[in-house]
């Protein structure tokens, strides 16, 4: 499976009045052709920052973005400009991305405005992006954002980041805002362009229910470090991070009251002051001295999966 995209040693660090706030630390993570990854964790785990880092939006503090094999970091600004297109993001807020003084067919040409290609017609490459994400050209090319129902501009959207021909696609939180219905659709739609596209895709969410629907491989994330990656199906059948278990637990169930996930006593430590040693433990039932002193590396429990744990849930190699 061909990688499109690889960080290595991921690190975010933002300047504050209070100090340091270390966002990301260290991360690895790899895009692949045709797959989805997966990118969980509790608000404020670091998300967001790791897919602000990939696209350079700010640079990460430090650590190695490469696309197609280029260092982005090597880039000058003119020729990291030229590569823009080929990684696009969709956000959380569909209404909120879209200007909403254009009409739809004008939205879905932005990047092509902003990088003209003389040999694709526009117009034509317009009605396509938008018979692709199932909405008529002629029923919706000339609405505007506030004429359009939550699902239906989040697949503007999209339609919008498939006119740039991308390589790499970035949902930050894509279906929250949205119902069952249109979450549904938006899912199945992301999963159907990044086979047919042949995209890399990172699924940014913090529902696991939701992230079962969509993802082929997922990396838990915890106050800015991978503490598990792996197989999406084999990872939530059977965790092997306390973290990632706790997090499984908190998904609500028919007869367990909400709010009894048994594993999640207390609010996230500060990432302006993380715990010494493994991040997790001044919530974690297992942690013992170890995890106070020493910070648990990635270790394989399977082929093509990890897991960063002094006292894992299952053999690790």
């Amino acid at each position: 499976m061909t990688t499109v995209l690889h960080a290595t040693g991921l690190t975010v660090v933002h300047r504050t009045r209070s100090g340091p706030l270390h966002a990301v630390s260290g991360v690895g993570l790899e895009l692949r052709q045709r797959r989805t990854l997966a990118l969980v964790g509790e608000s404020g785990s670091g998300k967001s920052s790791i897919a602000k880092a990939l696209l350079r939006l700010p640079p990460p503090t430090s650590g190695t973005v490469t696309l197609d094999g280029t260092d982005l970091g090597s880039l000058s600004a003119r020729a990291l400009r030229a590569l823009r297109p080929r990684m696009q993001m969709v956000f959380q807020d569909p209404i909120s991305s879209l200007n909403p003084r254009r009409r739809v067919r004008d939205l879905v040409a932005e990047p092509l405005d902003a990088h003209p290609d003389p040999a694709r017609d526009r117009e034509a490459v317009i009605d396509e992006q938008l018979d692709a994400v199932g909405l008529s050209p002629a029923l919706f090319g000339d609405r505007r954002p506030g004429q359009l129902s939550g699902g239906q501009a989040q697949r503007v959207a999209i339609a919008r980041a498939l006119a740039a021909e991308p390589r790499v696609l970035i949902a930050d939180e894509a279906v929250s805002a949205l119902d069952v219905s249109a979450q549904a659709t938006v899912l199945n739609l992301l999963r159907r362009l990044t086979d047919e596209r042949g995209l890399a895709s990172l699924f940014i969410s913090h529902d696991l229910g939701v992230v079962r629907a969509v993802s082929d491989d997922i990396a838990v994330l915890q106050l800015g470090r991978i503490c598990e990656q792996g197989p999406t199906e084999e990872v939530l059948a059977a965790p092997a991070h306390p973290y990632t278990a706790a997090l499984l637990a908190a998904v609500p169930e028919p007869g367990r009251p909400l709010g009894d996930t048994g594993l999640l006593p207390a609010d996230p430590p500060s990432p302006l002051d993380p715990p010494s040693g493994c991040r997790f433990r001044t919530r974690c039932p297992l942690a013992d001295e170890r995890c106070a002193t020493e910070a648990p590396a990635l270790r394989a429990v399977s082929p093509g999966r990890t897991v960063a744990c002094h006292r894992p849930l299952l053999p690790v190699d």
